[in-house]
């Protein structure tokens, strides 16, 4: 590896020590919005328990959650990028850097084997998703720390087309009564809509990337996107599912054209710890910290 890819490496490898011990400005943002609605005395102790975990993680630059994650990456890189051939390898070396220095806990196992790799990569982990920019010199990191319970209530299917958007809603609905509680609410929640059941399943991950507050510019989704909130919010799972006025942190929906005799539908979630964070590299490898402003890299 060149020292270019050595210096690019060494920045993402710093960028997810700083994720795994703070939260994007978005998220701490509105979990304390959502803190100063509550008046329950329980509800509002679990939400003063989680501040005094981010700061302790701070201090003591450690994890916040036990739970690191597997790493997953979505990549926005320019056909110009000097680094666009390395990327991946290099991604691949910060996350086993990262998992030594940190540390970070090792989640990596290889599928029938059995073997945790112990350097949290291993075959397809990190998860790399690219999007090619023509003619651009920079390039887009998200990160995404996705954390074993955020895996359960994850679900995609193909539903007949005359459920309609009705059935999407109760898709998401049911998914989230039956496990939701099981991700450590408050939620964010990334729904998928598209062709097949596999291209909805990357929308709802992708869902999650957006800063939270966001919504989708066709007004049809953005007004699914409220519609969902609103019903999960009545659910009233709470902090930590134990009680409360709000369940979810935002509803993000993402969506394709299909074909008319098939609706695919996704559903992904992120827990409370919603450790996604935005890095972009400029040509010279010069980087900005999009999702943690005025932070510097550890």
């Amino acid at each position: 590896m060149g020292p270019q890819a050595a210096e690019m490496r060494q920045a993402v490898a710093a960028f997810l020590a700083l994720l795994s011990q703070r939260l994007p400005d978005d998220v701490e943002a509105r979990l304390r919005e959502m803190a100063a609605q509550e008046t329950d005395p329980l509800t509002r102790t679990i939400y003063e328990s989680m501040f005094r975990n981010q700061d302790l993680a701070r201090t003591l630059g450690r994890p916040s959650c036990q739970d690191t994650g597997i790493l997953q990456f979505w990549v926005k890189c320019g056909t110009r990028f000097p680094l666009m051939e390395d990327v991946e390898e290099i991604l691949r070396q910060a996350s086993a850097q990262a998992s030594a220095d940190i540390p970070l806990r090792p989640n990596c196992v290889e599928t029938f084997d059995e073997i945790n790799t112990g350097t949290n990569i291993g075959t397809g982990v990190p998860t790399l998703w690219w999007e090619p920019v023509p003619r651009w010199d920079g390039c887009e990191i998200y990160v995404y720390m996705a954390g074993g319970g955020c895996a359960l209530p994850a679900y995609a299917t193909a539903l007949m087309p005359g459920e309609g958007y009705g059935g999407i809603a109760d898709f998401v609905l049911r998914r989230m009564t039956d496990f939701g509680v099981n991700a450590c609410p408050p939620l964010l929640v990334g729904v998928g809509v598209a062709a097949t059941a596999e291209t909805a399943a990357v929308l709802s991950k992708k869902a999650l990337m957006r800063p939270i507050g966001s919504h989708s510019e066709t007004p049809r989704a953005a007004e699914m996107e409220r519609l969902l909130e609103d019903s999960i919010n009545a659910i009233g799972f709470g902090p930590q599912g134990l009680g409360g006025k709000r369940s979810v942190m935002g509803v993000h929906v993402e969506h394709s054209a299909r074909h008319p005799a098939a609706l695919g539908a996704a559903v992904s979630v992120g827990c409370w710890s919603h450790r996604r964070g935005h890095l972009r590299f400029q040509r010279d490898l010069s980087c900005e910290i999009l999702s943690h402003k005025g932070v510097a890299l550890l």
